[in-house]
């Protein structure tokens, strides 16, 4: 008897060609994505990442494992006593931020009203112009990428961001 195959299984093997079903096994869920946000903002240790994301400890380690099985993370050891790591995207993962412009471009259009303002802006280091939300440079056109823009976060978006890192050490 031939075992019944479903859709759904057949979506989530590896063995798919669609890129879209196998890039979303590795970048698939919340916290991961959430991850990598903090790595592009350059907050590179388990507490940061932690303190912004609000994730467990339980949850970011099991997601950092995972970044660094599939090549998106390597970790850097920073203190020998005691051991602690800090984690770096590697190529394969610094690849992944025009995604991360994407749903940043996606979440300040349909998800947020034009009186909060843009959490984040951007400014093209090539041009000295913004940047905008495309992957492209709304001022030159050229493509965006991590080590070309200056960010300049919003005074409450700081704010909230500092709130949470402080709110986090006093839990601690």
């Amino acid at each position: 008897m031939k075992k019944k195959v479903t859709m759904t299984q057949i979506e989530t093997e590896s063995e798919t060609l669609c890129p879209v079903a196998r890039a979303e096994t590795v970048v698939g869920d919340r916290w991961t994505v959430l991850i990598l946000r903090e790595l592009t903002m350059h907050s590179h240790r388990f507490e940061e990442i932690q303190a912004q994301t609000g994730a467990t400890p339980q949850m970011i380690a099991a997601r950092l494992k995972k970044l660094e099985a599939d090549g998106l993370v390597e970790r850097h050891a920073y203190s020998q006593r005691p051991l602690r790591h800090e984690y770096r995207l590697t190529e394969k993962g610094d690849a992944f931020y025009p995604v991360l412009l994407a749903l940043r471009a996606w979440g300040e259009t349909w998800c947020k009203s034009p009186e909060e303002g843009r959490a984040i802006s951007y400014t093209h280091r090539l041009c000295g112009k913004p940047a905008g939300l495309a992957p492209v440079c709304e001022s030159c056109g050229e493509p965006l990428r991590r080590d070309d823009l200056i960010a300049e976060q919003n005074p409450a978006y700081r704010a909230e961001r500092e709130r949470r890192y402080e709110a986090f050490k006093a839990n601690r």
